[in-house]
This record gives structure tokens, sequence and C-alpha cells, in this order.
């Protein structure tokens, strides 16, 4: 069973910046992504930031120009690094891998990691 674990939640105040990390217990080599995404009581889960082997990154428009996703693939790690970070902001965060394996594609995902973002 893989499972990924995730670091760096917390409270922090408007304007300020966190960064989150996720490791999974294995690694995929090819074929994957790797991504961050959130979820509030309100609002369904939703991607913040992937990265994937193909080379392809993916942001949220909510996000862009104050979040970058960073890692490395052939570890199975990825980082997301959030500056100017706004109340709405507030969620709990879940490091995501999708594998695809031929015709099939395995999800796992991490326990979510709280970020408050609060003066």
């Amino acid at each position: 069973q893989v499972q990924l674990v995730e670091s760096g939640g917390g409270l922090v105040q408007p304007g300020g910046s966190l960064r989150l990390a996720c490791r999974a217990s294995r690694r995929f080599m090819k074929d994957y992504s790797m991504g961050w995404y959130r979820q509030t009581p309100e609002l369904a889960r939703e991607l913040v930031a992937s990265m994937s082997t193909d080379g392809t990154t993916n942001y949220a428009d909510s996000i862009k120009g104050r979040f970058t996703i960073s890692g490395d693939l052939v570890q199975s790690t990825v980082d997301l690094q959030m500056n100017s970070l706004r109340p709405e902001d507030t969620a709990v965060y879940y490091c995501k891998v999708e594998h695809r394996v031929g015709d099939f594609r395995f999800d796992y995902w991490g326990d979510g990691t709280q970020v408050t973002v609060s003066s």
C-alpha cells in the first residue's frame, strides 16, 4: 500500500507564506503525476497544482502567481510553496498521486494537512 506523508501546514497571517511537502513511500518513476488538492466544508475538493512525468504543470487560476509547485518525480516528492496567503486559502490540503498503468489509473491520497490563514 502506498502512503503519502504530508507536512508543513499550520496557522499563518494573511500575506504570509507556508511550504507544504509530500513524500511517497515508493518511487513511481514514470507515467504519473503528483500534486496538491484542497477542500473546505463548503467546497468540493479542488486541484491546486500538479506536476507530471510528461512535463506538464497545472495550477488553479486562483493561486497563479502566488503558489509554486516543485519536486523530484524520480524520488516521488513534491512541495508547494505558498506565498501571499489569503483567508480564502484556508483549507485542508491533500497530496495526490495519479499513476497510470496501461489503461488503468491508480489514485493515492495523503491524509491531509490543515492550512489556516487568519489574523
